[in-house]
C-alpha cells in the first residue's frame, strides 16, 4: 500500500522548512518524530553551510590584506592575532543582542568566533567557526565547524567539514545534537583568489547524524555528489541517503538551480516536496 509523508507543524513553521505532499493519499502516515529529526538534519546542514560561508566571506583577504566584500555580513567585525604574529588569526563577527538582518533577509544574533591557523588556501591550514550565543531566525545554534585544507593536487582545492558539539533548537524548544564530516572540493572560481562569488563546491562524499529529544537517530550520507554554489544559499544539487528506524530513502536537491527546493523519496516510491 502507498504511503504519503507528512510532516507535523513544528516543522512546518520552523522558520526554516514549509513541506508539501507530492501526493493526496493518505492511508497511513509515518511517525512524525523521524519526520521531524529529518526536517532539523536538512536545516542543520544549511545553517551548517551560511556559516561556513560566512567564515570565508570575513577572512578571504585580497592582496593588499584588506578584506573584501565584508558589507554583505550585518556584524561589527574585529581581529585580532592573539600570539602577536600573523597568525592565528581571530575574526570576531558580532551580530548583537537583538540581531541584524544579512544579505539573505535572515536575522542573526549573537557571535562567530572564526580562527584562521593559516591561509585556508594553504594545505594543512584550518578554519575554526565557533558559535556563541548564537541564532539564525531565532532557531539557536551551537557548536564548532572546522574546514581544514587537505589539498593535494593545486588544481583542485579540498577540505574537510567537522562539526563537533552541534545543537540546534527550533521555535518549539526542541534540541537536535548532531556531528559528521564532509569532503569537499572547489571545481569552479579556483583561478581568482580574492573573489568568492564565482566558486563552486562539490561535496563528494561524508556522513552526518543528528539525534532528536526522544533519543531517535538520522543518519545522512552523500549518495550523489552534492552542488553547492557560493551564490546560491542552499545546495542545488545530488543526492543524500537517509536513514533512520523509520525513514529509508533520499533527498534529491534537484537540477543545479539556484532555489530552495527538494524532494524526499521512501524506498517504497511515496515522496514529498519541501522548501527551505
Amino acid at each position: 500500500m502507498k504511503k504519503t509523508f507528512i510532516l507535523i507543524a513544528t516543522i512546518c513553521t520552523s522558520a526554516f522548512l514549509y513541506v508539501s505532499c507530492s501526493n493526496d493519499d493518505n492511508t497511513e502516515n509515518t511517525p512524525s518524530v523521524d519526520l521531524t529529526n529529518l526536517g532539523a538534519s536538512v536545516a542543520i546542514d544549511a545553517t551548517n553551510e551560511m556559516d561556513l560561508n560566512t567564515g570565508l566571506l570575513a577572512t578571504t583577504g585580497t592582496p593588499t590584506g584588506k578584506t573584501t566584500e565584508t558589507t554583505a555580513i550585518c556584524a561589527a567585525i574585529s581581529v585580532t592575532t592573539p600570539n602577536g604574529g600573523e597568525y592565528p588569526k581571530v575574526f570576531l563577527l558580532d551580530f548583537g543582542t537583538t540581531g541584524c538582518k544579512d544579505e539573505n533577509n535572515l536575522t542573526r544574533k549573537g557571535k562567530l568566533k572564526i580562527t584562521l591557523s593559516g591561509p585556508v588556501t594553504t594545505t594543512g591550514n584550518k578554519m575554526t567557526i565557533e558559535r556563541v550565543d548564537y541564532s539564525i531566525n531565532n532557531i539557536k545554534l551551537e557548536g564548532t565547524i572546522e574546514y581544514t585544507n587537505t589539498t593535494t593536487v593545486a588544481t583542485v582545492p579540498q577540505w574537510t567539514r567537522k562539526v563537533t558539539n552541534g545543537k540546534l533548537t527550533d521555535l518549539q524548544g526542541g534540541v537536535y545534537t548532531n556531528s559528521g564530516t564532509y569532503t569537499t572540493r572547489q571545481t569552479a572560481g579556483v583561478d581568482t583568489h580574492f573573489v568568492l562569488a564565482d566558486n563552486v563546491y562539490e561535496i563528494p562524499d561524508g556522513t552526518h547524524t543528528v539525534t532528536g529529544a526522544t533519543g531517535k537517530t538520522i543518519t545522512l550520507t552523500v549518495k550523489e555528489t552534492l552542488t553547492k554554489k557560493y551564490s546560491c544559499l542552499f545546495i542545488s544539487k545530488g543526492q543524500l541517503k537517509i536513514q533512520s528506524e523509520i525513514l529509508n530513502g533520499v533527498i534529491d536537491y534537484g537540477n543545479n538551480d539556484c532555489d530552495s527546493f527538494y524532494t524526499y523519496t521512501h524506498q517504497d516510491g511515496s515522496s514529498f516536496n519541501l522548501s527551505m
